[in-house]
């Protein structure tokens, strides 16, 4: 395989503008030039591609990548294409193809103008492309997103089984495989499909250092984030919702509160989901409202921030969701906010889940309450969950976590955990955290009068603390394991062996907790500010602004998105260098000479005539608008549900929410006509727990949501007390 060794860093530089290579991105292309076969384990925003992309552009022949996803395939090669000052350097080779476009791919291969042929696993099959590329030099094939490969990887795509077979029919050269799943499963699944078990394998550190993690309470959140995204106008971001309709409404929220966002889930038209992503990558749109859906299939490196309005379900999703910031190694704020009740939620649907299922998902929720309520470094915490070690003090990115930066305070309370685990064993291990906070705090409920709880030594023991703190002794004392909960059971705790060494006071160590503490945007603003001083700062902030208008003009004319043309860390080394000839582009931070004869005498000449002008943006609080009130919609309602129709599909059809629904419902019902949603009830509700409320409801003396929701808040969410108390409102009292 003939290649450039010799000057790797001169190609860097010629190519991509940068002066030195990231971690073991040189060694990894060495190994590729000698004609070796590599593995790559690289986490998100590592620069995997480049690993392949360099070599192709200096070798003789062109290189073959293999790709998952026609979306980033179309990306990277706008981006390659990018760094020449010609096009056809890089071409997909797919079924989208009309049979010019096919012949121009392949002409521009012959020639040897095309170094990178970026294809999907199906297309190789197809013997027109094999026959034509067992005819061209191919200088290596790289397997991007590798994982697709193993059964046990978190994506796997049945198609990518055969392709050591497809690869050896087409020609005899090294293979690089990359992915950033670092299961040793995964990785020896790979490598013996693909023949590569002598491969070199090298493994990146999972630590990405501008990323500032931060986790807050889940209280007034549609304003916090709001708020938070006020703050950080203009910059890229994405919010994280678990439920497509939660992804609809919050998207619809931003839009009336003056934020240019758009949603984006599966259950979208795919022609507006493929136009929503474009316009995120075009910086059509600030902000994206997605489910996990959103990410895989795009390479913005510009990502300014992601929230997770709801936590995920595994600390993998969490790590793979916030890896999509800061993928340039600027600025990457990663907020997430955390609520119990959510963590119910899940696993309540984990209950009717088959044992193994269960088991496997009750251990991830337990390490996600576990990096939310923590209150040691949270980069620790999750590179610790990914087996690799970080000094919280002095690793690189210490201080880029709330708890880091803020440090939360800790007070003892072993006396608490022993308290709480001696009432559960004199109680028989048979109550749920609510039914043990009643006990503990003192208030009558159904249960301390029907167990004649009020009448135990531990009843009122801890009223001197509120309620918030009892939660927390028992969620803390669950995740470090002295306590395990059966779902099974809807939720019993029951000691553990470790707990029942507390109980005999054989605790090593004290039991602490963070106390509660405020939040506010000052914490985010700090992050900003530490990642802004650790690129050097001294920023033209007015004149930022301007290029980046600039390059969405010159993006546009081109057809291509902004992030292509130059990087922000590149714009940002223009409003510090000042450069105002393309000789002096070329030496800017990441700009290379293709790029600079292609888009550089534009921004030159800008600059040149550039005058500064210091506009200061102040953020201010505000209030927050509300999506307008649907009109009623009463007679269709009552005649839906008398047909049976499902709530969902109601509420659909009116283009209402399902909050916006409920609301109608019980303005129907509180005017006194009844409401039939029995059948809706029966199919989606367990028969005890209907019961249950409605006996409730009918010796309760109130029927507000606070005083059901103490009552019902563990097994029922807002939206099924609703439901209930609509049915209830319906049967008894109209």
């Amino acid at each position: 395989m003939s290649a450039k060794k010799a000057n790797l860093s001169g190609e860097l530089k010629k190519y991509f503008g940068f002066s030195t290579f990231k971690g073991k991105q040189e060694e990894i292309i060495n190994q590729l030039l000698s004609g070796n076969d590599v593995f790559v384990l690289m986490p998100t925003g590592g620069g995997k591609s480049l690993c392949y992309q360099l070599p192709a552009l200096i070798s003789g022949g062109t290189a073959i990548v293999v790709s998952p996803l026609i979306a980033l395939m179309k990306n990277q090669v706008d981006a390659v294409n990018g760094l020449s000052s010609e096009n056809g350097v890089a071409h997909v080779l797919n079924s989208s193809l009309n049979k010019t476009q096919t012949k121009q791919v392949f002409d521009d291969i012959k020639s040897g103008k095309t170094k990178l042929l970026y294809v999907a696993p199906e297309s190789l099959i197809k013997e027109d492309y094999s026959d034509f590329l067992k005819e061209v030099k191919i200088s290596f094939v790289a397997i991007d997103e590798a994982h697709c490969i193993s059964e046990w990887g978190h994506d796997f795509r049945p198609e990518y089984r055969n392709l050591k077979s497809i690869i050896d029919k087409i020609a005899d050269v090294p293979v690089i495989a990359l992915t950033a799943t670092a299961t040793p499963k995964v990785q020896d699944d790979i490598q013996k499909t693909l023949g590569m078990t002598n491969a070199m394998v090298f493994k990146e550190s999972f630590n990405r250092p501008n990323l500032y993690y931060e986790v807050r309470p889940k209280v007034n959140v549609d304003k916090e984030i709001v708020k938070f995204i006020h703050q950080n106008k203009g910059k890229s971001g994405i919010v994280y919702c678990l439920s497509r309709r939660k992804v609809e409404e919050f998207a619809q929220l931003l839009q009336v509160n003056g934020i240019n966002a758009l949603p984006y889930h599966a259950g979208l038209d795919q022609k507006v989901r493929v136009a929503n992503q474009d316009k995120f990558l075009m910086e059509e749109v600030d902000v994206i409202v997605a489910t996990i859906a959103f990410g895989m299939g795009i390479d913005k490196p510009d990502v300014r921030f992601v929230i997770h309005y709801d936590f995920p379900k595994s600390l993998e999703s969490y790590y793979q969701e916030t890896g999509r910031a800061g993928r340039d190694g600027g600025e990457g704020q990663c907020l997430a906010f955390y609520d119990p009740k959510d963590i119910e939620k899940l696993e309540k649907f984990l209950a009717q889940k088959p044992v193994s299922e269960r088991e496997i998902g009750l251990q991830l929720l337990n390490e996600v309450v576990g990096y939310a309520e923590t209150s040691m470094s949270r980069r620790q915490y999750i590179l610790y969950y990914f087996g690799e070690n970080f000094d919280p003090v002095n690793g690189e990115g210490a201080s880029m976590c709330d708890n880091s930066s803020h440090p939360p305070k800790l007070k003892d309370a072993t006396r608490d955990l022993q308290k709480i685990l001696e009432l559960i064993r004199d109680t028989g291990e048979k109550f749920r955290s609510k039914d043990l906070i009643t006990v503990i705090a003192g208030k009558e409920s159904a249960v301390t009068k029907s167990y004649k709880l009020d009448q135990s030594p531990y009843f009122g023991s801890g009223k001197e603390e509120n309620d918030n703190h009892w939660k927390t002794v028992l969620r803390q004392a669950t995740v470090q394991n002295f306590l395990q909960k059966d779902i099974e059971t809807y939720g019993v705790l029951k000691i553990t062996e470790k707990g029942r060494l507390v109980v005999d006071g054989k605790l090593e160590h004290s039991f602490l907790i963070a106390e509660d503490r405020e939040f506010d945007l000052t914490q985010t603003k700090a992050a900003s500010d530490q990642i802004q001083q650790q690129s050097g700062g001294g920023l033209d902030q007015a004149l930022f602004t301007l290029l980046k208008e600039l390059r969405k003009k010159v993006a546009k004319k081109h057809g291509i998105p902004p992030y292509t043309v130059f990087m922000d860390p590149s714009l940002e080394d223009m409003t510090v260098q000042y450069p105002v000839s393309v000789e002096e582009i070329a030496k800017i931070y990441g700009v290379g000479e293709g790029k600079a004869k292609k888009y550089g005498k534009e921004f030159a000449d800008f600059i040149s005539k550039y005058v500064d002008d210091n506009q200061i943006e102040r953020t201010q609080d505000m209030v927050m608008k509300q999506v307008a009130n649907k009109s009623s919609h009463k007679v269709f309602i009552i005649q839906s549900t008398d047909k049976k129709i499902d709530l969902e599909d109601i509420a659909r059809a009116k283009n209402l929410s399902m909050d916006e629904l409920l609301k109608e419902m019980e303005r129907i019902v509180y005017q006194g006509t009844k409401l039939n949603i029995d059948y809706y009830i029966e199919d989606n509700f367990d028969e005890d727990i209907v019961d249950g409320f409605m006996e409730f409801m009918n010796e309760s003396e109130s029927d507000s949501m606070k005083v059901l929701l103490d009552e019902f808040g563990d097994e029922l969410s807002d939206e099924e007390v609703r439901m209930l108390r609509i049915k209830f409102i319906s049967d008894v009292a109209n």
